[in-house]
């Protein structure tokens, strides 16, 4: 019998609307029983006050390059990573090579982050075979192998009739497609957000229409048809299109990524090549609305969109350039920087977009702290500055644009099914 008895800490557990200073008692991977004050012979403590008692951080949307590019990251790496993050449960997508489409694909996947993964990993199936948006792939089959969703991610399911079909065939196991919303007619050969700056520095611009006019398609199709869940919002636009399709009851869930509340164009001034991804950056306007999205519930959920790429990738022409930026380890602090400390969100309203929501979308048992359920918690210092320094990542990838940049929030144990993986900020060996 193991116990590990977490003291004195604030415990935010928005599944149960709990906010308050108590002790957290864990016995053989589960949580037994929360109280003001726990004594436990035997038992080894973690001393957690002024810090926060969260539960386990839930990523639904990453990028683990497995199979296919293991000088990017592997399962073993990206787990690690997330870990350090205050993740102990990550969904990777399935734009891997080969992808995961097929029955086959989702039990390597599965059997390989049993035996390599830190902390759970649920793979999500792609919607069309070889992404290519022509023809379903076999979405049954890989729900049966333990799929929890269903994204072509990294490209846009152009073909309207084949998003109709995939939204019909998942209702029927109250499941949504998750939507990589781009017209990539209007986003094709763009590099940065369309507008002023994209101009000034002599680059194609991406208009924020590519993305608004595929959520508007999918929202009307999901008025119709099943569930969709609109990935890596970044526009005011969508924001809007979102929060009224919401109030005419369309099934829908809707996610945005850190970078798209902290960061603006602006970043790709200079030509960093690590502040370019897909969607791209876009203006003040656009993080203002996102930010109220989040305040107002019409974004769920806030996923890494973790995407790492080597430095072979990132250390070229910004046209040549790979879309993407890692982000397992900064995004809390992100979060408790940008949104909480300016009070833009509370701390009971932040913590369910990294945890129980999320976990509610895919159909998973975790993001909660409720006695019986897997001990799976996060332990954050919210006041504790540090400076990112992106060379030091556990990641195979160090693609970062916030390297160098001071923020608040530092991960300090992570515990997953009741075993300690990360202590005082360092992994478990």
């Amino acid at each position: 019998m193991t116990r590990l008895l977490v003291k004195k800490g604030r415990i935010i557990d928005p599944s149960s609307k709990l906010d308050a200073v108590k002790d957290l008692l864990i016995e053989n991977g589960k949580i037994i029983k929360i109280a003001d004050k726990i004594t436990s012979s035997g038992a080894e403590t973690i001393d957690a006050a002024n810090a926060w008692v969260l539960p386990g951080l839930v990523d639904m949307h990453c990028h683990l390059r497995d199979p296919g590019n293991p000088e990017e990251e592997t399962i073993a790496s990206g787990t690690r990573s997330a870990a350090l993050g205050g993740y102990t449960s990550i969904a990777c997508m399935a734009n891997t090579e080969p992808p995961l489409d097929n029955r086959a694909q989702i039990q390597y996947a599965i059997s390989k982050a049993q035996k390599e993964g830190l902390i759970n990993v649920f793979p999500i199936g792609a919607v069309s075979k070889g992404l290519k948006g022509e023809e379903l792939a076999e979405i049954g089959f890989m729900l049966e192998e333990g799929a929890k969703g269903f994204s072509d991610d990294g490209k846009p399911i152009m073909n309207a009739e084949l998003m109709r079909m995939a939204l019909q065939y998942l209702s029927q196991f109250d499941l949504p497609v998750i939507s990589h919303c781009e017209d990539s007619m209007l986003s094709s050969g763009g590099e940065m957000n369309e507008g002023a700056l994209s101009t000034e520095l002599g680059l194609k611009g991406i208009p924020k229409l590519a993305e608004e006019i595929m959520v508007e398609r999918d929202l009307r199709l999901a008025e119709k048809f099943g569930r969709v869940h609109i990935a890596h919002v970044s526009t005011s636009g969508s924001v809007d299109l979102v929060r009224q399709a919401k109030k005419r009851g369309v099934k829908v869930t809707a996610e945005t990524a850190p970078h798209y509340f902290s960061l603006t164009e602006e970043a790709v001034r200079g030509y960093n090549t690590n502040a370019k991804v897909n969607p791209p950056l876009r203006t003040a306007k656009d993080v203002k609305a996102i930010i109220k999205g989040l305040g107002d519930g019409t974004i769920d959920a806030i996923a890494t969109d973790h995407a790492p790429h080597v430095i072979e990738e990132k250390n070229v022409e910004f046209g040549l350039a790979s879309n993407g930026m890692v982000g397992f380890e900064t995004a809390l602090a992100l979060v408790i920087t940008f949104l909480v400390n300016t009070k833009a969100l509370t701390p009971l309203q932040a913590v369910p977009k990294l945890t129980i929501m999320p976990a509610n979308i895919l159909k998973i048992n975790k993001g909660t702290l409720k006695v019986g359920s897997d001990a799976d918690v996060t332990i954050v210092d919210p006041k504790k500055e540090w400076t990112v320094d992106a060379s030091k990542f556990s990641s195979r990838s160090k693609n970062s644009p916030f390297d160098g940049m001071k923020l608040q929030g530092k991960v300090m144990h992570t515990i997953v099914g009741g075993r300690i993986v990360v202590k005082d900020s360092q992994l478990v060996k």
